[in-house]
């Protein structure tokens, strides 16, 4: 029993440094940061110019749509390093798999285009 409780120290004294690292950086700001910030420093900045509309305003839903195609094709990207770097060893099952799914993503960017997600009118 006392091997098996060996074998999880490095896991503990690393999460007890991790824990003390992440303390002192959440601490010390505190400590050494200026009391009271300057006029300058916490007035709304956007673009350049004063805010003109209020923060909490609706946005448009081809904001949202556009935001999901670039997370399908993050995935897409994010898929296909780990495939490309196993090539060889995949062979023709592990080939033929990855084509269905591209052609899947495919035929989304297609309909998702065809419905206008894309445009901005």
């Amino acid at each position: 029993m006392n091997e098996l409780l060996s074998g999880y120290l490095p896991v503990l004294i690393f999460s007890a440094i991790g824990g003390i690292i992440a303390l002192v950086l959440f601490v010390v700001p505190f400590l050494i940061a200026p009391g009271k910030a300057d006029s300058e420093k916490i007035s709304a900045y956007e673009c350049g110019f004063n805010p003109f509309d209020d923060a909490r305003m609706k946005f448009d839903v081809r904001f949202y749509l556009l935001a999901i195609l670039f997370i399908i094709f993050d995935l897409e990207a994010a898929y296909l390093f780990p495939w490309a770097v196993s090539f060889r060893e995949n062979g023709a099952l592990g080939y033929w798999t990855m084509m269905v799914f591209i052609a899947e993503l495919v035929i989304g960017f297609i309909y998702a285009w065809r419905k206008g997600a894309l445009e901005w009118d």
